[in-house]
């Protein structure tokens, strides 16, 4: 028998509206779990709820920590138990110092990584009842290293794999795991698709084709990240297969950052 088994298991995933954090909920449906699928934006989260077989949608700010206390108690009530707890809402505002506005820094950390502590906060005191559970941040390669006028980012992700870190230590006995998932370049998402491309063709003053290439041949394996290369890594830390991993960033940037 396989040690991937998440059929039954409770799923809760933040930012789950589009992009990484709805396919992510996809395949935790598709692996047979019930899936929390949660979001600001309600309308979004609704729509990918409605597309999965055992789903509940909830409207969360996750700067607001009593709006993720109130999600746990929504998914407590209705299942009675989170096995799964993906960490995923992030914004990205790039900008050198000069150029990033003090609230734009600040709202980065504010989602990035307050929303992380207070998600986990509100949702980890049941999976410690429990003895038993999988905590797993969406973080980035910009946890890892610094990242070109993109201070922001970086820095709210560094502290992500900080808190992952302390968090694990802090869980290490209780057999809640607690890990993250650094991915590379997403340049088949649509954050890259309708917004990156053309942002950094305009700034760097070359097409978006040749920006496309441009991170293509920073990473050795030459293709990009796909969403399905961090859905493959997150099953794997959501299961048993992973019982021994914890404190870890797992690199998924095929070769770019090692």
């Amino acid at each position: 028998m396989s040690m991937i088994d998440l059929k039954g298991k409770v799923a809760v995933v933040t930012g789950a509206s589009q992009g990484l954090g709805e396919a992510l909920a996809k395949r935790l449906d598709k692996e047979g779990c019930k899936v929390a699928v949660i979001d600001i934006n309600f309308e979004g989260a609704s729509k990918v709820a409605s597309q999965l077989s055992d789903a509940i949608a909830i409207a969360v700010d996750v700067t607001k920590y009593d709006q993720c206390e109130q999600a746990a108690k929504t998914v407590l009530e209705k299942w009675g138990q989170v096995d799964v707890l993906i960490s995923n809402a992030a914004i990205v505002k790039s900008g050198d110092i000069f150029s990033l506005s003090p609230e734009a820094f600040k709202l980065v950390t504010d989602i990035n990584l307050n929303g992380y502590f207070n998600t986990v906060k509100a949702f980890a005191p049941s999976m410690l009842e429990r003895k038993s559970g999988s905590i797993i941040q969406i973080n980035s390669k910009s946890g890892r290293k610094g990242s070109f006028k993109n201070g922001a980012y970086a820095s709210s992700k560094f502290g992500g794999v900080g808190l992952t870190q302390s968090l694990a230590l802090e869980f290490a006995e209780s057999g809640v795991r607690v890990n993250c998932i650094c991915p590379g370049n997403l340049l088949n998402s649509p954050l890259w698709v309708n917004s990156l491309f053309k942002q950094y063709a305009a700034n760097q003053g070359i097409t978006e084709e040749q920006v496309r290439e441009k991170y293509i041949n920073q990473v050795p394996m030459k293709r990009s990240c796909e969403y399905v290369d961090i859905e493959n890594a997150m099953v794997f830390l959501a299961s048993d297969l992973s019982s021994y991993m914890t404190g870890q960033a797992i690199n998924v940037t095929g070769g770019q950052q090692m």
